[in-house]
């Protein structure tokens, strides 16, 4: 099984005709969703699509392979519920459907992957946390290790804002 859900070009140099690509990461976070909004809206104003990445943890069951075989076919499945729900959003508000990705491990190693396999993806749109702890696992992780590496630009949008601040924006 592939871990690309939708159709993606095997092309490693984006063509004139293949839209840009909007990348999320999907999360459990509470600002995932000020990400996807914005994301959704930068898309259609630019005729991009919007990708949504959902990465899964590996079952690490080496003794009863079943068991870890199990565990995995039932992330994998409720990664593929969860994003069918926000493809709906996405349809809402950009209009298009998303391209969908699911991979497996580490959720920061994970993104840098996508990115580096998928031409199409353009920039990473990721929302800052609205805590006081910090951005965020994945925003400092890139921020300290990662940014002048990555071939694309990097969104950070505040995690605090609202809807009516994301369309004012955007």
């Amino acid at each position: 099984m592939s871990d690309t859900m939708a159709a993606s070009d095997t092309q490693k140099t984006p063509s004139r005709e293949s839209p840009n690509v909007f990348l999320v990461v999907v999360d459990n976070s509470p600002e995932m969703k000020v990400a996807l909004r914005w994301a959704c809206l930068r898309a259609r104003r630019t005729g991009g699509r919007v990708g949504l990445l959902r990465v899964v943890g590996k079952a690490d069951f080496q003794h009863w392979a079943a068991v870890g075989n199990l565990m995995r076919e039932e992330a994998r499945q409720e990664a593929e519920r969860l994003l069918m729900e926000y493809a709906g959003l996405v349809m809402q508000i950009h209009g298009g459907m998303p391209v969908l990705y699911i991979r497996e491990g580490d959720i920061k190693n994970s993104v840098v992957d996508l990115i580096d396999d998928e031409p199409q993806i353009r920039t990473l749109v990721l929302a800052a946390s609205a805590s006081n702890k910090g951005p965020g696992p994945i925003v400092s992780h890139l921020m300290k290790r990662l940014i002048g590496g990555l071939r694309i630009p990097v969104t950070v949008v505040p995690g605090s804002l609202s809807d009516a601040q994301i369309d004012a924006l955007t």
